[in-house]
C-alpha cells in the first residue's frame, strides 16, 4: 500500500525524533494523571455527595458521585472486570508507543493513557479495597451523567483516533497517499452498486 510520511517517522527507536514523541506523550499522560488526581482531591474536600452546585445552568454542574462501573454507571457491581480492562489499555498503550512516530497520536495516546491511569489508580487504592476501588466523579453534564478529568482525556483521546485513521494518519506517522484513499472510496462504492444491483434483481 502506498505511504506518503509527512510526520517522518524514524526507524531507530532511539532517534531524537522519537525521544520527543515519546516525551510527548509521558508528558501528557502524567499532566492528565495529576491534574485527573488533585481535581478529585478537591471535590473530595469540598463537595458533599448527592448535592448538586449549578455551574451553567442545568447544563453543568458539579456533584459527588462515587462510581463503581464505567461511564454512565455501565457495569456497576463489575469493578474487578473494569480494572483489568484498564489495566489491559494501559499496557496496550505502552506496547504502541514503541511505534510512535506522529506528533498527532503521541498526542492521542499520552490522553488516553494518563486518563486510563487517573481512574486505573481510584479502582486501586480507593475504598472498599484494592481492585475494587470507586472512581471519583465530580463533573455532572445535565441530567445525563457525571464524570471527571479522566473521561473528559478518555473522549477527546477517542475522537482524536477517529479523525487520524479517517486521515489515514498511522502511528508510525506514515500516512496513506490520496490515490489510495481514493481507491478504497471507489472500492466501497463500487461494492455498494454492486450490491444494490444483486438486491433489485432477486
Amino acid at each position: 500500500m502506498p505511504t506518503t510520511t509527512d510526520d517522518q517517522p524514524d526507524a531507530p527507536s532511539t532517534s531524537p525524533r522519537r525521544r520527543a514523541l515519546l516525551i510527548t506523550l509521558v508528558s501528557i499522560s502524567g499532566a492528565v494523571l495529576v491534574l485527573d488526581q488533585l481535581s478529585k482531591a478537591w471535590a473530595l474536600a469540598s463537595l458533599v455527595e448527592g448535592e448538586r452546585r449549578e455551574l451553567v445552568g442545568n447544563l453543568l454542574g458539579l456533584q459527588l458521585v462515587f462510581n463503581s462501573g464505567a461511564a454512565l454507571s455501565i457495569a456497576t457491581g463489575m469493578t474487578w472486570v473494569l480494572t483489568i480492562v484498564a489495566t489491559v489499555v494501559v499496557v496496550i498503550v505502552v506496547r504502541a508507543s514503541r511505534r510512535i512516530g506522529s506528533r498527532a497520536w503521541a498526542v492521542a495516546l499520552g490522553l488516553l493513557l494518563g486518563g486510563a491511569l487517573g481512574n486505573l489508580v481510584d479502582r486501586l487504592v480507593r475504598d472498599p479495597g484494592f481492585a475494587q476501588g470507586e472512581v471519583v466523579d465530580f463533573i455532572a453534564y445535565a441530567d445525563w451523567f457525571v464524570g471527571n478529568v479522566a473521561d473528559i482525556a478518555i473522549v477527546v483521546a477517542a475522537v482524536l483516533v477517529v479523525i487520524l485513521a479517517a486521515l489515514g494518519i498511522h502511528i508510525d506517522g506514515t500516512r496513506d497517499s490520496r490515490e489510495t484513499l481514493d481507491a478504497d472510496a471507489d472500492a466501497d462504492d463500487e461494492t455498494a452498486t454492486t450490491t444494490s444491483t444483486t438486491e433489485q434483481n432477486a
